[in-house]
């Protein structure tokens, strides 16, 4: 039986999850971000400033979607015995309109179990949350594999690689589904905009997320977020994605390579020949299988990570 893991009709919406705005350390207004990201093929904006939830509900129309949301950090108070204060970045995307920010009390003790407490106290409150770029915020495995009640992780921060921070973090993901989470990842900006927009440090257009909805509105596209119908991307487009007969399979724009990694010892790769491309490819999927997710890479070393999909419940 053919099971799409991408739905197979909707429509494909180009997101940026994870963007600040003049309302906190951005340099660019709402409308600026709306304007100049629709031209770059976005439909949808999560604006999730730094502390404060500042709905953007009025740029809202039949071509653009406004998520509201904000993130919140949660940081040491002193320094480390390594000489550094670690930081544990989340945003928090409502999934109604006209929410109001919530109060979760204590946000200032740095501890695996607080942070916790916060995730899953924002979910239970109604938001999609994500844990962001944990190579700029100096957390290693000891803290994330801690971390419980995210819905989503980031597996790309351009605004962190474009500085040169290591956040595109596939081995995070791996790490954090090994040892048992079952959550979604994301290719975000975190954009501020200090540089110019043709400057090749800004920091916008170089991480995204591709929702397939069945139409731009806000219910539509949240609810496609919570059953995980979308994959993250910095170039690379996945067209088809679907399970059939212990089989995954998967199409995509011209790429390079294609990569199945199934939370095991054992991983496969499909490689095109010199002056050619991939557009598809298929994997049978082993027996000893956690998961499975797929990257395709094309010629740029750009990537587009489809989500894990775990093999007990392909299998049901």
């Amino acid at each position: 039986m053919k099971k799409y893991l991408l739905p197979e009709t909707g429509n494909f919406y180009k997101a940026n999850l994870h963007c600040h705005s003049t309302f906190s350390d951005g340099k660019w207004t709402p409308e600026e971000l709306k304007e100049r990201y629709m031209r770059r093929g976005y439909s949808i904006i999560a604006f999730t400033d730094h502390r404060r939830m500042h709905s953007q509900a009025h740029l809202t129309d039949g071509n653009f979607l406004a998520l509201d949301g904000y993130e919140i950090d949660v940081n040491e108070q002193e320094t480390n015995k390594n000489g550094y204060r670690k930081t544990c970045h989340f945003c928090l995307i409502a999934k109604k309109t006209g929410m109001s920010q919530p109060d979760f009390g204590d946000e200032d003790t740095y501890t695996p179990e607080n942070i916790s407490r916060i995730m899953k106290e924002a979910r239970e409150k109604g938001f999609f949350v994500t844990y962001n770029h944990p190579n700029w915020s100096l957390e290693d495995f000891s803290d994330y594999i801690n971390y419980h009640g995210m819905d989503a992780m980031e597996i790309c921060n351009f605004g962190c690689v474009i500085v040169g921070y290591a956040d595109y973090v596939p081995q995070v993901y791996d790490e954090m589904l090994r040892y048992g989470e079952r959550i979604f990842c994301i290719a975000t900006d975190d954009n501020h905009n200090r540089h110019p927009e043709d400057s090749v440090y800004c920091d916008s257009f170089g991480g995204f997320t591709v929702i397939k909805a069945d139409s731009l509105s806000y219910e539509s596209i949240i609810s496609a977020m919570e059953k995980g119908h979308f994959y993250a991307s910095q170039g690379p487009s996945v067209e088809e994605l679907w399970y059939e007969d212990g089989k995954i399979h998967i199409k995509t724009s011209p790429v390079k390579k294609i990569d199945f990694v199934f939370g095991s010892r054992h991983a496969e790769t499909r490689v095109a020949e010199t002056d050619c491309y991939l557009t598809e490819a298929e994997c049978a999927v082993p027996e000893n299988s956690i998961f499975v997710r797929v990257t395709a890479r094309d010629e740029k070393g750009f990537t587009a990570d489809t989500n894990a999909y775990f093999v007990d419940e392909l299998n049901n």
